[in-house]
């Protein structure tokens, strides 16, 4: 079986090249033609401001699914919820087929909607006592009470979902299938284009005959109903206003929509809610996995790792395609560092390998990658498809019955997704904690601290964080699929909770998006670290070898004997050693510490000598007392001045080198020291971390928390920014020359 590298990010790395077409400066419109609606390009036109415009060649289907009803109808036909009730009330029959429509739009207007912070519509009528002129209880309540939560936030659904919404149910009904006429489609394109938005309820829908009452809102927003409120303006130019429908319409010369028959039916009974939040979910999703593993190349170049973990034979005797991609991915994206170590490296008393969190990344992310295309092509699916009922079939004449809007589909995507981003932010807490703990990071300083470690515990609060959104993050992986109840008259005994559920996704992946901002925040510092070190060592280096030729000369018999050479690789190794071992220590006792332990290797060195003992002894003082106080000036000095201008890129890997970039070029994070910094300047040169951090004067003046900074990474995650340089990454990888091909024998 031949290993194929390519097997999600050839995908990812496509839909982010189209996506960047479809919104850059030479943006083309999406079409809505039923059949073409893709991932990237609902979110440029939900999230981005492309604009959608329906497709000329859809109209003859459209019309054609029209005239195919209303001959149904003139023949006599008993059709549901054209001529007869809905649901478990589908034995009832009427002649009032434009009435019927109208009912049913209003009568799912059954969402709670908080707008009264907006509007000022709070039906409380003020009581006042006559005897004392007070308010009563009640309007005292209602008039002093803090919200909660958000009120809006916390019972309306954003915009983009919104918008989402309306691209795909207009895309479903541009299908051809679905009886209406179009100018229908054409008017609520009209809504998306001009970005009037209904207000819509976050919650109340079961997904079964699909998403009803939230569609019922953009229906009403089509008829002008004043008791429907939707977003107008644009929010550059004076920002967003909330009006009825009716102004809303009227505004933008968009005509009310008269309901015709089954057109009421048509915009509600559909899964476009579910597949719009669940489409924008899978977004995110597949580019946090990108990030997830350049994030584990940056651990393990942070943990001083090995790249033996991702050789390609692994996935070429285990070729499940996930694996086989990330790990030739991560592989890639540690080709050239200079921080890695190979078994020759590793001394007599380490591990032999890696830990768990990074040596067993690939095949812990590969089978998250497939999961992730398989719902990839669950949604897509859905935004394509026609999902209400009944449904037209103008080949044949019929109008049938069934069950398309059943949204089962989003909801295996979303279970699926909601688990898969679970496992994926496990495996970023446990490359994080390693990182902050001593006990685990190879040499790095406890809580990530630059400074001393007794007056400093930079990284612990991020530790207890990552462990907090964990945890949360395990609760969210449950199922919501599991938790059906039967609704509507018993007719609704199967419903798929679709909405709930990708709802639900976008909340873990928020969750993640915190996490994976975390992780790189405290990636970056440890790089700055190990950097740091290796400068440090860089520097001490040829000093302590002169020292140590200069103390202990007198014991051997030249400075160029060849066991004084052996001594000094031994006690260079040794130092090495000892100082990984030692970085809960502060410097001024961590040093002299050090260098002490390290006579023992000079006395067995010495042990077949014949020189006195005094001569022995005061050469051993003399060379703990120059070391000690070489190695901790120049650990101070180097401590400085790479705090004054910090920069690892060079001993990076690709893209550790990129990541890193950003973060300190583009978002201004700084090298942490003494405290938290200042703003960044306004010139847009960073400040260094030495420049402000040197008084306690500084610590009162702190324009900036650790909080505030990962907020900053945070934000440039969920906005997409941060993906542009992540993007380049897989693109670097999956241009890189593929590995020695293996099979696995069969």
């Amino acid at each position: 079986m031949e290993v194929n590298a390519s097997y999600h990010s050839s995908m990812v790395l496509a839909a982010w090249d189209n996506f960047v077409e479809i919104i850059g400066p030479n943006a083309r419109e999406v079409a809505v033609d039923g059949s073409s609606l893709s991932v990237e390009t609902i979110v440029a036109v939900a999230r981005y401001g492309a604009r959608a415009t329906l497709s000329n060649r859809t109209r003859h289907h459209i019309e054609k699914s029209a005239e195919t009803l209303a001959a149904s109808l003139t023949q006599g036909e008993c059709i549901y919820g054209v001529n007869t009730g809905f649901g478990g009330s589908a034995d009832t029959r009427t002649n009032d087929l434009h009435k019927l429509q109208s009912t049913l739009v209003q009568e799912l207007h059954y969402g709670i909607l908080a707008t009264a912070g907006i509007c000022g519509d709070s039906r409380h009528i003020k009581m006042v006592n006559e005897a004392n002129g007070a308010l009563d209880t009640a309007s005292l309540l209602a008039e002093a009470a803090l919200p909660n939560e958000d009120p809006v936030a916390a019972t309306s659904m954003p915009e983009a979902w919104v918008r989402a919404a309306l691209l795909i149910r207009g895309n479903t009904l541009a299908g051809g299938h679905s009886g209406v006429r179009p100018v229908l489609v054409g008017t609520l394109v009209s809504l998306l284009r001009n970005n009037a938005l209904p207000t819509i309820p976050l919650r109340g829908s079961i997904s079964a005959s699909g998403d009803l009452s939230p569609l019922s809102y953009i229906a009403g927003a089509l008829q002008g109903k004043p008791s429907i409120k939707v977003w107008i303006g644009d929010r550059r130019k004076g920002g967003r206003r909330l009006v009825t429908a009716d102004a809303a319409l009227s505004e933008l010369s968009i005509s009310p929509l008269k309901l015709g028959p089954k057109e009421g039916l048509a915009i509600v009974n559909g899964t476009a809610v579910s597949a719009g939040v669940g489409v924008l979910a899978m977004h995110d999703a597949h580019s946090l996995a990108v990030l997830a593993q350049v994030l584990t190349a940056m651990s393990v170049e942070g943990l001083r790792g090995t790249i033996e973990s991702f050789d390609p034979f692994f996935a070429a005797v285990r070729p499940h395609p996930g694996q086989v991609e990330a790990s030739h991915n991560i592989h890639s994206f540690l080709t050239g560092s200079s921080l890695l170590h190979s078994k020759e490296d590793i001394a007599e008393t380490s591990l032999r390998q890696d830990r768990y969190s990074i040596r067993t990344a690939a095949q812990w992310i590969g089978p998250q990658l497939e999961n992730l295309m398989l719902a990839h092509k669950q949604v897509t699916i859905e935004c394509n498809s026609t999902t209400d009922n009944p449904l037209v079939d103008t080949a044949s004449g019929r109008v049938m019955s069934g069950g398309n809007f059943q949204a089962m589909a989003i909801t295996s995507a979303m279970e699926k997704t909601r688990a898969s981003v679970q496992i994926i932010g496990r495996m970023l807490f446990a490359q994080c904690t390693e990182l902050i703990n001593p006990a685990l990071n190879n040499g790095l300083a406890p809580n990530l601290a630059a400074d001393q470690p007794s007056e400093s515990f930079l990284m612990k609060g991020v530790d207890i964080m990552m462990a907090s959104l964990q945890s949360e993050l395990g609760f969210l992986a449950n199922p919501v699929g599991s938790h059906v109840q039967t609704a509507e008259m018993g007719n609704q005994s199967l419903n798929s909770l679709a909405l709930i559920s990708a709802r639900y996704t976008q909340v873990a992946l928020d969750v993640l998006s915190q996490m994976a901002a975390a992780h790189l925040f405290a990636a970056c510092q440890a790089l700055d670290l190990r950097a740091m070190h290796v400068r440090f060592l860089g520097k001490l280096k040829p000093a302590f070898q002169d020292c140590t030729s200069e103390a202990l000369q007198a014991l051997f018999a030249t400075a160029e004997d060849e066991q004084l050479r052996c001594l000094q690789g031994d006690l260079w190794s040794g130092l090495q050693k000892e100082l990984d071992n030692t970085t809960k220590i502060d410097s001024v006792q961590r040093i002299p510490h050090v260098i002490q332990t390290l006579q023992l290797r000079i006395m067995v060195a010495l042990s077949s000598s014949r020189n006195e003992g005094s001569l022995v002894m005061s050469a051993l003082n003399d060379w703990v007392r120059r070391c000690s106080a070489l190695t901790l000036d120049t650990f101070h000095t180097c401590r400085d001045e790479y705090s004054a201008n910090p920069d690892a890129k060079e001993l990076l890997g690709p893209a550790s080198c990129r990541m890193y970039e950003f973060v300190r070029n583009e978002l201004k994070i700084p090298f942490l020291r003494k405290g938290y910094p200042k703003a960044p300047a306004t010139d847009g040169v960073a400040i260094s971390s030495c420049e402000q951090l040197e008084s306690e004067e500084y610590d009162a003046n702190a324009t900036e928390t650790i909080g505030s900074l990962i907020t900053a990474i945070y934000t440039s995650i969920r906005n997409g920014s941060l993906y542009v340089p992540v993007m380049e990454c897989l693109r670097e990888a999956q241009a890189a020359e593929a590995p020695k091909r293996y099979t696995n024998g069969f």
